[in-house]
């Protein structure tokens, strides 16, 4: 008796696939899938409804530019990981804006790949806290001071420096970067990078009398 013939190879793991995106669309779970640099690859429901918005919005957007890491030891931990290629779950505290008002939850990052990808994907799960819809906090102001790494980005961008040129300077990557421009436009108060320069010398953080420019109070060359 002849055996049915077997399905080609093609055709199951197209099958699979179907599957696993219509397991992924259901899922209750908050899920992204983006490449190792935070580029969003594709979105369930779940996931888009944090931003009140369907998930083909999300696709091409980097994660770092809807979500604001609020500890950077976990940031670093989870940069060192992909760095290494390293295998784990890797937690980061976040925050996000949702029409002006402030979220705050946690995402889970696991670097998941098949045996035929050299750098792997990013399976990116948020998970809200209970009560986010309380108001942000009020901008923080120069007598908070500034991080290390903040005191030394933010006269490189005031100088006109590009983000891959900061990144060089500052032995970060591009996204590293990003992430503290963005977390000082937030606590700032300021939309953009130019808003944020001339904020920053309206508080007194940067030495208004120096070129190039500086943070305000730190050593400099002596004057003839």
């Amino acid at each position: 008796m002849a055996q049915p013939a077997r399905p080609a190879l093609g055709e199951a793991a197209a099958a699979w696939r179907s599957r696993f995106v219509s397991l992924f669309d259901r899922a209750p779970v908050a899920l992204a899938i983006s490449d190792a640099y935070g580029l969003i690859l594709g979105a369930n429901p779940a996931f888009a409804s944090a931003w009140q918005l369907q998930p083909g919005k999300l696709e091409g957007r980097r994660l770092l530019d809807l979500l604001t890491p609020t500890n950077d030891r976990q940031l670093l931990r989870l940069d060192e990981a992909l760095r290494s290629r390293r295998r784990s779950r890797y937690p980061v505290e976040v925050s996000w804006q949702v029409r002006g008002a402030a979220r705050h939850g946690r995402v889970t990052v696991e670097p998941v790949s098949d045996p035929q990808d050299d750098v792997p994907r990013l399976l990116v799960s948020l998970t809200e806290e209970a009560g986010a819809d309380r108001p942000e906090p009020p901008p923080q102001y120069p007598a908070d001071g500034l991080g290390p790494q903040e005191a030394r980005i933010l006269p490189l961008v005031a100088a006109g420096a590009s983000g891959s040129a900061i990144a060089r300077e500052v032995g970060l990557t591009v996204d590293g970067v990003n992430y503290h421009v963005t977390r000082l436009c937030r606590r700032l108060g300021v939309p953009n990078r130019p808003a944020l320069i001339a904020r920053a010398y309206v508080l007194g953080l940067l030495d208004p009398a120096a070129w190039p420019p500086r943070v305000a109070g730190a050593a400099g060359p002596e004057r003839p």
